[in-house]
């Protein structure tokens, strides 16, 4: 049915238009009024056109119903038309009305009466208030909270929100499954319940309790930690504030399920660190537990023995009775000797039949002493299936400080004198004959010989090959520093390194081998070889302040990406001042440049420092490699690395691989690259780079055999 013709336009008293008028213009906001006997408009403001769409005319006269013409709107003027009073005074509520466009424009409508003078019929003034800005920006908000939602129930971690009361504010779903929550406690939002459970869950309630204290009361402080729960698993906790408007007003707790990568470190430590057979320590750590020793005997002015006790004619005793026994025999040594020594002292397994005793606060005659007890324990009638027999052993004694200032030198001395206790028939110990001037003046002669070399341009840099276990393929160098003198001939590294280090010359020579290898490394680049090459970088050089800006600089001068270059770096470095390594590295890695830990496994990392360093690659120490597939203490220690590594997201290498089964081995574990004799030694530039190119001389063979593709 068509809608009847709007009337004719209705006016108000001619006294109090002006005055309504006046007010429309002064409301800020659209508004119009509505004559009581036609129900038509017959006043409308400048904002009111605006938001409309249309003129002045157009609008005056139109019927109210026609210009939001909701079903609530029209029934509303329905009401007025027929006189239902108090139930049609008034109208407030949020709808839409179309503009002159046909476009839909969301609006808080108004509709009040006019009262009149005494018996006149009410006028109506209708304001609208546009909601579109402020429905756009809640629009967003829904959407930016739904991407919200959606990260955090894709992240791995658990995630709580809570503001400054403790009050909880939002969560994931992988934060109830970590804490195991009952979906009750989460439904019901019971903050409490929430909270008792999380504290009974760990194993040191008290402990966990007065640390959110502590953090609750420091609202913007940042923190990790590690959290142990009765279900044996280890979670890592990290809170930071939430801030508005540079204010806190909340915290993000973050939890971490560190269980796996904390039982791989323990496995790696454990492994690495003791005698799979008797449980004792291992060489290695043996070698640290004296380092150690001695630090703390310099401390205290005190003197200290190391007894090196090596078990006489084994061998036959393997030969004849088989493995088996003799590894019976072993851990029933390893027994005696605990039981002998001073509470304190230790004992480890250095060797196939080989055992080092360290003595504290000993001097010559508590060294006697020990050796006798050792001896005494191990000579005592042992049997073996039956067989009975007696066992006999050889001690070497080296004492500290008189025959060495290190456990290097201590272990050597020890040797030697023990290797004198059988030369002078067995079953018994023999001192070290002090010899520390003669190696003092090697030492000094030796770093002579070295600054003379840096600055007679006598040191070279050779490069071994570094290939991917999978193509075959060569993916990198590392740069191996290479001397040889007029008078002490091809001197080696592991001679002149360490004292380089004792002397602080590693960082003149450290400073020339990345110089080098960077010039070397972009003369490949520009003949159209893109080889990585590796650089180590000693504890020494690492800590020196212009360190990262000499990186920098020497990049810079040879004008060669950061990711063509490699630092390793000593596991040392990253446990000594962790912070200061962290933020140095971090600059490092913003060059480009590559990082990667030399030797992982023979020193002490921190699992929970490692993952936060912006390392790419591990690199399995050659002490490991030697002994695999065949040692299966060595096997479980690499296959132990390589999936640590795996878990941290990094790439590992091999070194020191010299056989087809150590290969063969490294490959079916999941390790990615190795280096190693089995395919070269260390080569100088131009061999490298006919090697690699496959452009040697005419008709002759290869020197080294290569890695089967």
């Amino acid at each position: 049915m068509p809608r009847p013709t709007p009337p004719p336009i209705a006016t108000a008293a001619p006294d109090l238009l002006p005055a309504w008028r006046a007010m429309l213009a002064a409301l800020g906001e659209p508004a119009w009024i509505v004559a009581p006997a036609t129900l038509a408009v017959c006043a409308v403001n400048a904002e009111a056109l605006a938001l409309l769409g249309l003129i002045e005319a157009a609008v005056l006269g139109q019927a109210a119903d026609s210009l939001i013409a909701t079903p609530e709107d029209l029934a509303f003027w329905d009401e007025v038309r027929c006189g239902s009073g108090a139930a049609a005074s008034r109208l407030l509520s949020d709808t839409v009305l179309v503009d002159a466009t046909g476009r839909l424009v969301q609006v808080t409508r108004r509709v009040q009466r006019l009262d009149n003078a005494a018996g006149a019929a009410p006028h109506h003034l209708v304001t609208l208030h546009d909601r579109s800005a402020q429905q756009r920006a809640q629009d967003e908000r829904e959407q930016l909270l739904g991407e919200l939602q959606a990260t955090l129930e894709s992240t791995g971690d658990g995630i709580l929100v809570t503001d400054l009361a403790g009050r909880i504010r939002g969560f994931n779903r992988r934060f109830a499954q970590i804490w195991g929550l009952p979906e009750d406690l989460l439904t019901k939002r019971q903050d409490d319940a929430v909270y008792d459970w999380m504290r009974r869950s760990v194993v040191d309630p008290e402990a966990y309790s007065r640390r959110l204290t502590s953090i609750g009361e420091a609202t913007l402080m940042q923190a990790s930690e590690r959290i142990t729960l009765h279900s044996g698993q280890v979670l890592e906790r990290v809170t930071q504030p939430q801030c508005q408007h540079g204010r806190p007003c909340g915290r993000v707790w973050a939890f971490r399920d560190h269980t796996e990568l904390v039982a791989a470190g323990a496995r790696i430590e454990a492994l690495s660190t003791t005698d799979t057979l008797t449980g004792l320590f291992n060489r290695r750590q043996m070698a640290d537990t004296l380092r150690d020793a001695i630090r703390q005997a310099r401390k205290r002015g005190d003197t200290l023995a190391l007894l090196l006790l090596d078990l006489d004619r084994f061998k036959q005793i393997n030969d004849s009775l088989g493995h088996d026994s003799g590894d019976i025999l072993l851990r029933d040594t390893a027994e005696r000797l605990k039981g002998c020594m001073r509470q304190g002292d230790v004992v480890a397994r250095v060797g196939g039949d080989q055992f080092a005793l360290l003595v504290h606060e000993a001097n010559g005659r508590g060294a006697d002493s020990a050796a006798r007890r050792a001896l005494e324990a191990i000579s005592q009638p042992c049997s073996v299936d039956g067989l009975q027999f007696t066992l006999t052993g050889s001690v070497g004694i080296a004492l500290y400080p008189a025959d060495g200032s290190d456990a290097e030198q201590l272990m050597l001395h020890a040797e030697s004198a023990m290797q004198r206790a059988k030369q002078g028939g067995r079953s018994g110990f023999r001192f070290h004959q002090p010899q520390a001037d003669a190696d003092l003046r090697q030492r000094m002669r030796l770093d002579y010989a070295m600054r003379q070399a840096l600055a007679g341009n006598r040191f070279r840099l050779h490069y071994q090959p570094q290939i991917d276990l999978i193509s075959g393929q060569v993916i990198g160098a590392e740069a191996l520093i290479r001397w040889r003198d007029p008078e002490l001939g091809e001197v080696s590294p592991g001679q002149f390194i360490p004292v380089a280090e004792e002397t602080g010359f590693i960082i003149a020579i450290g400073d020339w081998v990345l110089g080098q290898a960077v010039q070397q490394a972009a003369r490949w680049r520009n003949a159209g070889l893109a080889i990585p090459v590796s650089v180590n970088v000693s504890a020494l050089q690492f800590q020196q302040s212009d360190f990262n800006q000499r990186v920098a600089d020497v990049l810079a001068q040879h004008q060669l990406p950061g990711a063509l270059l490699e630092l390793e770096l000593t596991e040392s470095i990253l446990v000594h001042d962790a912070d200061e390594a962290l933020a140095r590295l971090s600059l490092l890695s913003t060059l480009g440049v590559r990082l990667a830990i030399d030797d992982f496994g023979t020193g002490y990392s921190s699992l929970a420092y490692l993952k936060r360093f912006p390392i790419e690659r591990l690199k399995i120490d050659r002490s490991f490699v030697k002994g695999v597939p065949g040692d299966d203490s060595d096997a479980a220690i690499v296959r132990a690395i390589v999936q640590l590594a795996k878990a941290l997201d990094m790439k590992v290498i091999a070194e020191g691989v010299e056989t087809e089964p150590q290969r063969a081995f490294l490959l079916d574990i999941g390790c990615d690259e190795f280096q190693g004799f089995l395919y070269a030694p260390a080569l100088d530039a131009q061999s490298f780079e006919e090697r690699l190119r496959g452009s040697g001389p005419r008709g002759q063979r290869p020197r080294l055999s290569l890695v089967t593709r």
